[in-house]
């Protein structure tokens, strides 16, 4: 198990407060406020998971060095799942029993977080899970979890309606293989039918080596499609152009935010990722057009060598979601999960430097901010 532990009070003192009190509930408070993130460390998503980490210590870090939330630190453990489902649940009930945290935040993955909801883990917990990346309609409609960014209905809504612009409206769907396969394609169906526009065909992709499949599926479609919109991680959106392309398909290909544009813009020759767009649900980290961009760049470059892994969306995310927590925390009188839960619950239109977040009853997306990234014929991502 690849663990972290990220603040800014010494072990010292953690082991001080262990010896005077013989408890590991005093340990945990005289430790600070600790914030739990079950991720991939490694594995196939281990770059938007350590990025996504990155950013939330960038924030956290700022914040201690402050002062704090009431007075204490906000401490960062992040525990690796390695992308893995059932690591996801383990490790999650062990960082429970052994950090105690008052919130949850930064996990990935579809199946890792339907996981956690049919462990039941959670269930009986006041505990919230506070930004994460995931489509599965379950965990979209989930009270215990807070999306810091725009759903997939968003994403879906602003692509279709830029196609629309210019006279794009028949549209392919490709997405991993997955149990809500049917309300995925429902809910993409009604996302994009405001904008004229309508779902073709749909292809799943069960794996690598279906991929190939997955590609004849689009071109034997009774109906081309102008445009393919594909909901899945950065490694299956990758394996899916290259295949497609070199297919010699050239419709327009669109992804949601989980593809990282990133990883894609290196993995992939310039001749098959040009003109690939995908949807991003935070503002660019590489501007500095509004307060929060600029409040980002300040804290990379005020971290120094200090920050691990390349300036990028994923990392820009972790940053705004510790923002959120960290204005939850500074609402809870005292800060307990169950407080934390609650301030979320009246979060409304709090603006983080010209990115609004804000939840109302029946509705956990906390943002509708999204803007497309596009890859252009040299092979740099444009906005």
């Amino acid at each position: 198990m690849m663990s972290k532990r990220w603040g800014s009070v010494p072990s010292t003192l953690r082991v001080a407060a262990a010896m005077v009190c013989g408890g590991v509930a005093f340990m945990a408070q005289a430790a600070g406020w600790t914030v739990g993130q079950v991720a991939p460390l490694s594995g196939a998503d281990a770059t938007q998971g350590r990025a996504y980490a990155q950013g939330m210590k960038l924030y956290f870090d700022q914040v201690n060095k402050a002062g704090g939330v009431q007075g204490q630190s906000v401490e960062l453990v992040v525990v690796d799942d390695v992308g893995h489902p059932e690591e996801t649940v383990s490790k999650t009930r062990k960082l429970l029993s052994d950090s105690k945290p008052v919130v949850l935040a930064g996990f990935f993955g579809n199946r890792n977080m339907t996981a956690l909801i049919d462990s039941k883990l959670l269930e009986s917990s006041p505990l919230s899970v506070v930004g994460y990346q995931s489509t599965d309609t379950r965990v979209l409609g989930s009270s215990q979890f807070f999306a810091t960014r725009a759903g997939l209905a968003e994403q879906m809504n602003k692509i279709s309606t830029h196609l629309a612009t210019v006279g794009i409206t028949r549209l392919a769907l490709v997405f991993e293989d997955r149990p809500d396969a049917q309300a995925l394609n429902d809910l993409v169906s009604k996302a994009v039918a405001p904008s004229g526009a309508k779902l073709v065909s749909a292809a799943s992709i069960k794996n690598k080596s279906s991929v190939d499949k997955t590609v004849e599926q689009l071109r034997s479609a009774k109906t081309p499609a102008q445009a393919v919109l594909v909901v899945a991680s950065s490694p299956t959106t990758a394996a899916f152009v290259e295949a497609y392309r070199m297919d010699g398909g050239n419709a327009q290909v669109y992804a949601t935010a989980e593809a990282d544009i990133e990883q894609l813009a290196k993995r992939l020759p310039v001749e098959y990722i040009s003109g690939l767009s995908i949807a991003q649900v935070v503002p660019s980290p590489y501007k500095v057009s509004a307060k929060l961009n600029k409040e980002f760049r300040d804290a990379v470059t005020a971290a120094g060598k200090s920050v691990e892994v390349p300036v990028s969306f994923a990392m820009m995310e972790g940053y705004v979601n510790a923002k959120v927590i960290v204005e939850a925390m500074r609402r809870s009188q005292p800060v307990t999960p169950e407080k934390v839960t609650a301030a979320l619950r009246t979060l409304d239109a709090y603006d983080l430097g010209g990115y609004w977040v804000g939840y109302r009853p029946g509705s956990q997306i906390g943002s509708k901010y999204v803007d497309l990234s596009i890859v252009n014929a040299s092979g740099r991502v444009t906005q």
